[in-house]
C-alpha cells in the first residue's frame, strides 16, 4: 500500500513521463521534417546550380520557397500559447528582405561559377585581399604615370638622400626580395624565374602574362629559339592544392589560338590533325607549377601534347638584367621594380646577362636606366 504522499509523487512522475514522451515524439517528427526539408533543399540547390543562370525566374521561385519556410516561424509565433506578435512581424519583414537577397545571391553565385568554368584562373584570386589587389593595380598605374625612381618605394626619404646610387639601388633590391608579398606578386616572381630558366637554355622569352595582365589569354611566357616556340603557363600554388584538367584545356586552347594567329589557317580540321600540325610546326604548350597535377590532368596533358613540369620550386636567382640598348649601344641594367624590366630580353650571344648585385653590374660597365618611363631606351 502506498501512502498519500507516495501516490501524489507517482502521479507527478507519470505526468512527467507523459510530457517527456510527447516532447520526444514531437522532436522525432521535427527531426524527420528537418531531414525532409534538407533533402528537398539539396535537390533544389542542385537544380539551381544547373539552371539559375539560364532561368533567373527559378532563383525567384526558390527564394519564395525559403520565404514560406520563414513564414512557418511567423505562424508559430502568432499562434503559440503566448503569441509574440511583434516578433512575428519582425520575422515577416526579415523574410521579405531575405527573399530579395536570396534571389540576387543565387543568380550571382551561379554566374560566377559559369565565369570560373570559362576562365579557370579566376578562382586563384579567392582568398586574396581585395585591398592588396587594388593596391597592386594602382601602384602599376602610378609607376607608369610618374618619372619618380621606383627605388623610392623601398627606401625612406632620408635613406634615398643619404646613400650613394649604388648603395640605394642595392638596398632597394634587397628589400624587394625580403618584403612580404601578395599571392599576385609571388606569382609574378615565379613567372620571371621560369623565364630566367628558359633564357639560360637559349630561348628569347616574352613575358606576356606580366605585361598583358588579365588579357594574357593564359600565355604567361612565350619562349622562342630558332623555329621552336613554347607557350608557357605558370602556376605558383601552395603544395596542398592540385592542378585540374580545366587548366590543361585552357593552355591547349590558348596554344592553338597562338598557332592559328601565326599561321594562315582557314580550313576546318579534326582536333587530332590540328595537334599533329601544331607539333609539326614546333609549337608546344608547357605547364609549369609549384604543386602537383591530378591524374586526369596528366592524362589530358598527354593526349593534348602538353609538356608538364610539376612540383617545380621557386628559387632566388640573379635578377638584375644587364642589357645593351639596340638604339644607342649603351650598357644599361634594370632592377625588378623598373618599368622596362619585363620588356627587356636578355641575349647572351650579345654579351647581355643577369647578375646578382648592383656592384657586379657596374663593374661590367652597365649603368642603371635613368628614364624609368623608357623614353631613352
Amino acid at each position: 500500500m502506498f501512502t498519500l504522499s507516495q501516490k501524489m509523487a507517482l502521479d507527478k512522475l507519470s505526468q512527467v513521463v507523459n510530457i517527456y514522451n510527447s516532447i520526444n515524439n514531437l522532436f522525432n517528427n521535427t527531426e524527420k521534417t528537418i531531414a525532409d526539408i534538407k533533402g528537398i533543399d539539396h535537390d533544389l540547390n542542385k537544380l539551381i546550380s544547373e539552371k539559375t543562370s539560364g532561368f533567373p525566374w527559378l532563383a525567384g521561385a526558390i527564394a519564395q520557397y525559403h520565404e514560406l519556410l520563414d513564414f512557418k516561424i511567423v505562424d508559430f509565433l502568432e499562434k503559440k500559447l503566448k503569441p509574440a506578435v511583434a516578433s512575428a512581424e519582425r520575422v515577416r519583414e526579415i523574410a521579405k528582405e531575405k527573399r530579395i537577397l536570396e534571389k540576387q545571391f543565387r543568380i550571382t553565385r551561379n554566374i560566377i561559377k559559369y565565369y570560373e568554368s570559362l576562365f579557370p584562373w579566376l578562382p586563384e584570386f579567392i582568398g586574396e585581399d581585395l585591398d592588396d589587389l587594388i593596391e597592386q593595380v594602382t601602384k602599376k598605374e602610378e609607376k607608369e604615370d610618374t618619372q619618380d625612381d621606383p627605388v623610392r618605394f623601398y627606401l625612406t626619404k632620408a635613406e634615398y638622400e643619404k646613400f650613394s646610387t649604388e648603395e640605394r639601388n642595392q638596398k632597394a633590391l634587397n628589400r624587394y626580395w625580403t618584403k612580404k608579398k601578395s599571392s599576385w606578386e609571388l606569382g609574378r616572381d615565379y613567372e620571371r624565374y621560369i623565364g630566367y630558366i628558359y633564357e639560360r637554355m637559349g630561348y628569347n622569352v616574352y613575358y606576356q602574362g606580366i605585361e598583358a595582365g588579365l588579357e594574357d589569354l593564359g600565355r604567361d611566357l612565350i619562349a622562342k629559339k630558332k623555329d621552336e616556340v613554347k607557350v608557357i603557363q605558370c602556376k605558383y600554388w601552395a603544395q596542398h592544392k592540385t592542378i585540374h584538367e580545366k587548366h590543361i584545356c585552357q593552355l591547349f586552347g590558348t596554344t592553338l589560338k597562338y598557332w592559328i594567329e601565326n599561321k594562315k589557317f582557314v580550313k576546318k580540321q579534326t582536333p587530332i590533325f590540328m595537334m599533329k600540325m601544331i607539333k609539326g610546326d614546333n609549337i608546344m604548350g608547357v605547364f609549369v607549377t609549384s604543386t602537383k597535377l591530378s591524374d586526369v590532368a596528366k592524362e589530358f596533358a598527354n593526349e593534348l601534347g602538353i609538356e608538364i613540369k610539376e612540383n617545380y620550386p621557386f628559387e632566388k636567382y640573379p635578377s638584375i638584367k644587364c642589357n645593351i640598348s639596340k638604339r644607342t649601344g649603351e650598357k644599361i641594367y634594370h632592377l625588378p621594380m623598373d618599368q622596362q624590366y619585363d620588356r627587356t630580353i636578355i641575349e647572351e650571344e650579345k654579351n647581355e646577362c643577369y647578375v646578382e648585385t648592383v656592384a657586379e653590374a657596374e663593374k661590367l660597365g652597365f649603368r642603371r636606366a635613368w628614364r624609368w618611363k623608357g623614353a631613352r631606351e
